[in-house]
């Protein structure tokens, strides 16, 4: 890819040719997902699960044959409204300035479709300069949709063995990890693909039984995913929505769960991760706070685990996700509460990426500007009755 500040090559003219066939879904992931920089969120499974959220799922084919997912949500009253598409149009191999004339196409796909806004935010790195190509297009950025802005990503070298993994983890995490192990934690694995990567000491659950054990895992995860964002300042969701993705991530192969249990089997954490883009993603994690005095290295133990799956699969790199502080999307300082989650990634070896981001273009201003009104007002009637609550209790 081109740097900010060398030569830069032209943004190529494309064009959405038209909407994906229904019977060319049954291959639309293998364009999307499984191609370097290819992100879940581009998925036939994640298109389904936005459907059932509200969202409207157009799967274009432009004409130098890349594929992109865009989620139109129309406005309910004046119509128009936004066209997103989540972490694409992917690279696929290609440069910056061809990842750019792909949006150019799309976003000239949504003006004929009346959207009054286009937002994207694929991962594109920063370094490409990808962010001064969108202005060039009228883009500007605008605060992130998914969590986090840049991401750490530990680089898997080809034909790495357990014991060149384990030497570039830092001596503390490690040692804390092989603890854990030696007590008696064992994780326990609900993969689609769990009879076709064997090793690596997790329990893996045979594809035959994902059915009632998978819904029970993902019972428990969204709890510790609750009690987590209870102590952190998230919101997990809802269950039955979130619960629904991950069996349709499961179904579809993209989707990893891991579980640490202890020696009497009661879970004490689990995390998630997604198959894309040659890579294995860090998604979402918790633990059980009242048991880590008991057994710290928990999610070091996880994340091991993880390591050498990604690995045994062929996989480039373990993508750790991102810990940027939430406005200023930057590296966290010590002191700040993402700081020692950052430590922790980069005694993995996680290396800090930064992303080009989220950006958007407004093609209808007059209209986006009243729906966008709108909508604040809305949400200032209805953060209100709270705020009344709130006074009240006082």
């Amino acid at each position: 890819m081109a740097m900010a500040g060398g030569p830069r090559a032209p943004i190529p003219a494309l064009r959405v040719v038209r909407e994906a066939r229904p019977e060319e879904l049954a291959t639309w992931d293998q364009g999307v997902v499984d191609v370097p920089g290819g992100n879940v969120q581009q998925s036939v499974a994640w298109a389904r699960h936005r459907a059932r959220m509200g969202a409207s799922p157009h799967h274009l084919v432009l004409d130098d044959g890349s594929l992109a997912l865009v989620l139109g949500r129309r406005g309910r009253l004046l119509g128009g409204g936004r066209a997103y598409v989540p972490r694409g149009p992917v690279a696929a191999g290609a440069g910056p300035e061809v990842v750019a004339g792909r949006l150019a196409a799309i976003t000239a796909w949504a003006r004929d479709a009346g959207f009054d806004v286009v937002v994207a935010d694929p991962e594109v790195p920063a370094a490409t300069g990808f962010a001064t190509l969108l202005a060039r297009l009228g883009f500007h950025q605008v605060e992130e949709i998914v969590p986090s802005r840049h991401r750490l990503g530990v680089a898997i070298p080809p034909d790495a063995d357990e014991a060149t993994l384990l030497a570039g983890i830092a001596p503390k995490t490690r040692q804390q990890l092989l603890a854990a192990e030696r007590r008696g934690l064992r994780i326990r694995r609900y993969d689609r693909f769990g009879g076709e990567a064997p090793g690596g000491g997790d329990e893996a659950r045979p594809p035959g039984g994902l059915g009632a054990d998978a819904e029970a895992a993902f019972t428990r995860f969204h709890g510790l995913l609750v009690a987590t964002g209870a102590r952190r300042g998230f919101s997990a969701g809802s269950r039955p929505a979130a619960v629904a993705w991950w069996r349709a991530a499961l179904a579809a192969g993209h989707l990893v769960l891991l579980e640490a249990c202890d020696p009497e089997d009661a879970v004490v954490g689990a995390a998630a991760f997604y198959r894309h883009g040659s890579r294995l993603t860090y998604g979402h994690s918790g633990d059980v706070a009242a048991l880590r005095a008991a057994h710290p290295g928990t999610m070091g133990l996880i994340l091991w685990h993880a390591l050498r799956l990604a690995a045994r699969e062929g996989r480039i790199e373990l993508d750790l996700g991102g810990v940027d502080v939430r406005g200023a999307r930057r590296e966290p300082l010590p002191g700040e509460p993402t700081y020692g989650l950052l430590r922790f990634k980069q005694s993995f070896g996680g290396q800090w990426i930064e992303l080009a981001g989220a950006h958007e273009r407004v093609l209808r201003e007059r209209r986006h500007a009243i729906a966008s009104g709108a909508q604040q007002a809305a949400r200032a009637a209805r953060a209100l009755p709270r705020a009344v609550r709130r006074l009240i209790g006082r």
